[in-house]
């Protein structure tokens, strides 16, 4: 994600506040949810907020709306800086028709804080031993924005037997760190140079996840419904001298991700910034259900 900071011009392309560095201690990936919870025939039909256990770490979701069996389960993912709170609005309006959870990573809102650096397989090893809790054996739509987004795409091909559906609301493409790279080169100054800088660190760690973003070719997830939204509002063509290359990348980016699935769409939040949820959530509702309806038949 970019978000502009007046005062300074430095955008975020993923998480609106970076940590301060990386503390090293236990691996997540030490952790293995088949272990414990995984597998589990029925889901938690709580609502409201709840914490669970998953891998020793607290982590902390909110449900809403009824649990139909074989239905899917739709689960939100919130941008880097975020949390589940952010999604409240749009989480109310879903659970109408559907059941919809969210959830705080390890790092943002009141889930814990983790050991040490996380990446894909780590982040999804947890979003693993929480769906046990939050849909059991029902399937998943999962429903990303920004970080989340790219989370959400990393994670549904290796679990195809899980996730039936896909929305990915502005989500951070799969090739930032080269695209940021390339558009703004070393010896920019100024502005420009702070945002490639303090972006490249977000990636590589310094963010409150400790989540090292890589960039990596697009999986397949089969064919299940995918739709694919991007902010219309060039909101990158702020930043001086770079904004239109970095704006073109990014609409690039989505592109891209069209290849999760041959059932897949792209379209366009027309009058919206990042936050199309935000911005446009009738637009985010309509794509959300569509892929939801699409999923249970």
């Amino acid at each position: 994600m970019f978000r502009t900071i007046k005062s300074s011009a430095v955008i975020a392309v993923c998480c609106a506040v970076a940590s301060t560095g990386l503390a090293g201690c236990k691996d997540e990936d030490d952790w293995d949810p088949l272990d414990s919870n995984a597998g589990k025939a029925s889901a938690d039909p709580f609502i409201g907020t709840k914490k669970f256990d998953v891998g020793g770490k607290a982590v902390n979701a909110s449900c809403s709306g009824n649990v139909a069996k074989g239905e899917p389960v739709i689960v939100l993912m919130h941008g880097g800086g975020d949390s589940l709170g952010k999604m409240a609005a749009i989480q109310k309006t879903l659970s109408k028709e559907n059941r919809v959870c969210s959830y705080d990573r390890l790092g943002a809102g009141g889930s814990d804080k983790p050991d040490g650096p996380q990446d894909f397989s780590s982040s999804g090893k947890i979003l693993t031993g929480l769906l046990d809790h939050l849909a059991g054996s029902n399937p998943v739509v999962l429903a990303g924005h920004s970080l989340g987004g790219i989370l959400a795409a990393r994670y549904a091909p290796e679990h195809r037997d899980r996730v039936k559906g896909l929305v990915l609301m502005d989500a951070t493409p799969p090739t930032m760190i080269g695209d940021i790279s390339k558009a703004i080169p070393k010896t920019a100054k100024g502005p420009a140079a702070e945002v490639r800088a303090q972006n490249l660190a977000i990636f590589h760690g310094q963010n409150p996840e400790k989540l090292v973003i890589t960039d990596g070719p697009v999986g397949s997830a089969g064919d299940i419904p995918v739709e694919v939204i991007r902010h219309g509002k060039p909101y990158l063509a702020a930043i001086p001298q770079y904004g239109p290359l970095l704006e073109k990348a990014w609409a690039a980016g989505q592109r891209t991700w069209l290849a999760l699935s041959s059932h897949s769409k792209l379209s366009v939040a027309a009058k919206s910034g990042h936050y199309i949820y935000l911005e446009r959530p009738d637009l985010a509702v309509r794509a959300i259900q569509g892929v939801a309806a699409q999923a249970s038949r």
